[in-house]
């Protein structure tokens, strides 16, 4: 029998307890529940009133750790507005699909004025041959003949609304008991419906807060200090991460977790550690520390085209490149928001940072390393042969970069994230997701923006 999907689109803008609990009783009448935020809407404006990384962080938070529920940020990554008709044609092949709606859009349904007759696109199609969840209230029956031919009523009686989340926040009142409690906890933290650019730090702490541990296997030194440690928790019972190792353990950790919106705090147990915090000045105090920065930095979101034609999509936190997969050069067309602005890159690759990744790999090509929170992005060449005086350029937080072999037979390219390879591919699509971001968190007397000073000023990490 085919599974039965239950898909809870809108625009969770915040996501409330509400939602949640909504999501929770489908759960116990479905085998999934995909919860759906909505990309901009021309009806609702709000959906543009923060950030939709702000709006992906908080759906995950706030249903990703139940039961047969699954966050799906499609049209916050495309910045799209996926229809309903759209959503059956993308899920039809994965199971029996069920939209939920309110009883309020089958009103009417029997003289075919309903609102999903009148305002959905391709409504009158999908009553006749869709099936629908229907969420009713106690005391509030409808009429047998307004439902659609398909239908299965669940009543729910669950107050709550987005709107008073939103206003009670614009207002500086209390949001309790209106979401979850780590959601009120991320919405306080970087001012969100308070301000009309959200803050992309914030300063508070981590101390009498749970904490899950992930410790670099291979590194002993990062053994070592774990047992320094108070005991840690699952990560469902975690307010953070702590992550023991190099960076290249903090890569890992936030790789595997950052779908859990939790914050990442980092204890180096390996060489230049510039996502991490130094063990001597956590240690000698209470742990977790009091006094720490967080700081939600972006993810790049990346659209391989692999070399037989299918393409895949990654995320990554520090990086992605290109490089040339046998002797011969690589031979690269760079295309910025879809100018090209080199025909002929020859070069040993090509690679695109984040801000927090331009102190890696980026900076061992030349590039200047950039402060966390700058609003861009870096692209830059590897053993650049032509042009000749080309060797990097700084790209805007909007911007997309396409890179793609001019001559895939004889010089084909390989392609990796985060140091991870991707196999062989002819090209990559890249720009800054707008649903993927980490969360760090460091101690407040050495954040990452003092780590870039001194790498400005005196040429090494401290």
């Amino acid at each position: 029998m085919a599974a039965r999907i239950a898909l809870f689109g809108g625009s969770f803008n915040p996501p409330g307890l509400h939602h949640r609990l909504i999501a929770e009783r489908l759960s116990s009448s479905f085998d999934q529940v995909r919860v759906i935020p909505c990309g901009p809407r021309p009806d609702k404006t709000s959906t543009n009133q923060i950030p939709p990384v702000y709006r992906a962080a908080l759906a995950d938070i706030t249903f990703a750790d139940l039961p047969g529920v699954e966050v799906d940020l499609f049209d916050l990554e495309q910045e799209s507005f996926t229809r309903n008709h759209q959503l059956q044609t993308r899920f039809e092949s994965e199971g029996q699909l069920w939209h939920v709606v309110g009883s309020d859009l089958v009103e009417h349904g029997a003289t075919g004025q309903s609102l999903i007759h009148r305002t959905w696109e391709k409504g009158p199609q999908l009553w006749d041959t869709a099936r629908f969840a229907v969420l009713t209230r106690p005391g509030h029956p409808l009429h047998p003949d307004d439902l659609p031919p398909h239908h299965e009523l669940i009543e729910i009686d669950i107050p709550g609304s987005s709107t008073e989340i939103r206003e009670r926040l614009g207002r500086s009142q209390s949001i309790q008991n209106l979401t979850t409690r780590r959601a009120q906890a991320y919405l306080e933290r970087y001012g969100l419906y308070r301000s009309p650019i959200p803050s992309g730090w914030a300063q508070s702490t981590l101390s009498q807060h749970p904490f899950h541990l992930v410790v670099d296997p291979r590194n002993p030194k990062a053994h070592d200090l774990a047992a320094k440690l108070p005991p840690s928790v699952p990560i469902d019972q975690a307010d953070f991460i702590t992550s023991i190792g190099g960076d290249g353990a903090m890569l890992r950790s936030i790789r595997e977790h950052w779908r859990q919106r939790l914050p990442f705090f980092g204890l180096n147990a390996g060489h230049l550690g510039f996502l991490m915090n130094a063990p001597d000045e956590v240690l000698d105090r209470p742990f977790p520390p009091e006094d720490v920065i967080f700081r939600q930095l972006p993810m790049l979101y990346l659209e391989f085209t692999r070399e037989d034609g299918s393409r895949v999509t990654a995320h990554g936190f520090n990086d992605a490149w290109l490089e040339r997969a046998t002797s011969q050069s690589a031979w690269l067309e760079v295309l910025v928001n879809g100018v090209v602005r080199i025909p002929k890159l020859v070069s040993d690759g090509a690679l695109v940072a984040t801000a927090a990744g331009s102190t890696a790999y980026a900076r061992s090509m030349g590039a200047a390393p950039l402060l966390a929170d700058t609003p861009a992005w870096i692209l830059v060449g590897s053993n650049v042969m032509e042009p000749a005086t080309w060797r990097s350029a700084l790209l805007s937080i909007d911007a997309t970069v396409e890179m793609r072999t001019l001559d895939p037979d004889r010089r084909p390219l390989e392609a990796f994230v985060d140091g991870q390879s991707q196999g062989l591919v002819h090209s990559v699509k890249a720009r800054i997701s707008r649903a993927a971001t980490a969360e760090l968190a460091f101690c407040a007397h050495h954040d990452m923006a003092e780590k870039i000073a001194h790498i400005q000023f005196h040429g090494t990490n401290p």
